[in-house]
């Protein structure tokens, strides 16, 4: 195997490694004489209380750093990159790709496509396995690592080759028997193609996937987002409430054995196959302590039951003169997505309830930009919000759930900015939580709740 230099980016002050003269454009040669691959190496060999450490300065001279320290205690280094080596794009041309959908003109990052599983331990990000070989995995084994995220599809071999158009996919599924005798957790997506791998093919799926329970701790199932932007792709088919219904059916089948057998309900469907067959929700309980959060499962169960929770807190301490909520006095507006908007409403209402002099409205933001099949919140673009919201009433405030940002700036998918929006609607925008302390804590005007 190739060495592996890596350059050092900054050095904390005062750090172990401040200490011992490393400094920033040095660059890390091994650690124990082990070349170190990337972050997981790096962090995993940094563990020993003794160790080694080979560093070139940017002359080429090398230094050999000897190193007592607590287990714990880190060197102080941060490098050029994350990972510690680049990342690894998808091999696949799957037919369900959303990457694909998007039109042009988005932030270059966007378009990457990822399949590197050290994001998924990272990150939550879901990979394929397909990018993977064995001693991927016999790292992943080695170093503990989980859990992993994997977009598993269908477990048919050659309808799964289809699905990702790559021949090697089939056989990839192979790693998860692996990962599964090694009792590494794991995570399962399947993206629900209508006549591709639903009905049958979904409950062979699930089944098949269950074997692995319960190391494999949770499987979900979301319906394919469709875009307008799908010319010259494969012919997909909007899931309807029939399919939602059948799919609902496989699913609460599967759940109720794994609930028998293991004590967790396995298998989940996004929010949004629920809302399609108009169905209430699961109780939070059923959800296995929310696995699959960021994918859609769950979210607006969790979202419901976090603002009645706030309300109830909120309750106790009106009652009992801790605070006094007419002393409020506001009117202002949530943007939202259309499929979010009857949970927001109902449970925004309950919280505004407590506060006599407060109004509000609730606006499902239709997406325009990606189409009208996209209906969740963290799709929805600026551009979208400003030509909607123009000339509404939208009162002293606009809040804005921080899934429609950028994880580290206030910015949206279209690189519309939040001060865009503000001069162009001319209104104050406020980034909220879904956790309803934080909509308390902004009609009080201060931070009451943590």
């Amino acid at each position: 195997m190739k060495d592996h230099v890596h350059l050092i980016k900054s050095v904390e002050i005062g750090s172990i490694a401040d200490e011992m003269g490393v400094e920033a454009g040095d660059a890390l040669i091994s650690i124990d004489e082990t070349s170190i691959e990337d972050v997981f190496d790096y962090r995993f060999l940094i563990q020993s209380e003794e160790l080694t450490v080979v560093i070139r300065k940017p002359d080429g001279e090398e230094w050999e750093l000897d190193i007592e320290k607590d287990e714990s205690e880190d060197l102080g280094i941060e490098f050029e990159s994350g990972l510690m080596d680049e990342y690894r794009s998808c091999r696949n041309k799957c037919i369900f790709c959303f990457i694909d959908q998007m039109p042009k003109g988005m932030r270059p990052t966007l378009y990457f496509k990822d399949d590197d599983s050290r994001l998924s331990f990272l990150q939550g990000n879901y990979v394929t396995l397909t990018n993977m070989d064995d001693h991927d995995i016999d790292r992943i084994i080695r170093y503990r690592l989980s859990p992993i995220n994997i977009s598993v599809q269908t477990t048919n071999p050659a309808l799964r080759c289809k699905m990702l158009n790559n021949r090697f996919a089939g056989k990839a599924l192979d790693k998860i028997k692996r990962l599964y005798d090694a009792g590494i957790t794991m995570n399962a997506q399947i993206v629900l193609c209508k006549g591709v791998n639903d009905k049958e093919e979904l409950r062979r799926t699930l089944t098949d996937l269950l074997a692995y329970a319960p190391v494999m701790q949770s499987v979900s199932v979301v319906p394919v987002g469709l875009t307008k932007y799908r010319d010259g792709l494969y012919p997909l088919e909007k899931i309807e409430k029939e399919d939602a219904d059948s799919t609902l059916a496989i699913i609460d089948e599967i759940a109720a054995v794994a609930y028998e057998r293991f004590g967790i309900h396995f298998a989940h469907a996004s929010d949004e196959i629920y809302i399609l067959a108009n169905r209430d929700l699961p109780p939070g309980e059923e959800y296995d302590d929310y696995p699959q959060l960021e994918n859609g499962v769950g979210m607006l169960r969790l979202m419901s039951d976090e603002y009645e929770s706030a309300y109830n807190r909120l309750k106790s301490d009106t009652e009992s003169g801790r605070i006094k909520c007419e002393d409020s006095r506001m009117k202002f507006s949530i943007a939202t997505g259309v499929l979010a908007k009857p949970y927001v409403k109902k449970a925004t209402e309950r919280i505004c309830s407590l506060f006599p002099n407060v109004s509000f409205e609730v606006y499902a933001i239709r997406n325009d930009f990606f189409g009208e099949n996209i209906t969740v919140s963290g799709l929805i673009t600026g551009r979208d919000i400003m030509e909607q919201l123009a000339g509404k009433d939208l009162g002293e405030y606009l809040l804005i759930p921080d899934s429609m940002m950028k994880a580290d700036e206030e910015i949206f998918l279209d690189n519309v900015k939040v001060s865009d929006i503000e001069g162009a609607l001319q209104v104050k925008i406020h980034i909220v939580k879904s956790n309803g302390l934080d909509l308390v804590n902004f009609i009080l005007k201060e931070k009451v709740y943590e």
